[in-house]
């Protein structure tokens, strides 16, 4: 059993940054693959980014690479995302979720199994 618990969120301007951390339960969690989504009002959700459970292997979604990175610190059972150059569109709430199985790491949100109950970000123009 993994709980997860995401924080970190809040407002913005647009070019600015924060960091979401995503703190689990249990002493498993550095067998998990960890993957953060998104979803904004009236959107699907998206995949953002993820990370092995070694931490190795990341993995980042189109519409945020080279301004977002994954991390996890396996001593702490956390995993971060770090926002820069933040935009209006990525505006939305902020999940982190792990899949049923250990030594999995997947993108897709049908494959997750554990979900945080979400942090919202909101950016301004």
């Amino acid at each position: 059993q993994v709980q997860l618990v995401e924080s970190g969120g809040g407002l913005v301007q647009a070019g600015g940054s924060l960091r979401l951390s995503c703190a689990a339960s249990g002493r498993t969690f550095s067998t998990y693959g960890m993957t953060w989504f998104r979803q904004g009002s009236g959107k699907e959700r998206e995949f953002v980014a993820a990370v092995s459970w070694s931490g190795t292997m990341t993995y980042s979604g189109e519409s945020v690479k080279g301004r977002f990175t994954i991390s996890r610190d396996n001593a702490k059972n956390t995993v971060y995302l770090q926002m820069n150059s933040l935009k209006v569109e990525d505006t939305a709430v902020y999940y982190c979720a792990a899949p049923s199985l250990p030594y999995r790491v997947s993108t897709v949100a049908d494959s997750m199994l554990y979900w945080g109950q979400g942090t919202q970000v909101t950016v301004s123009s």
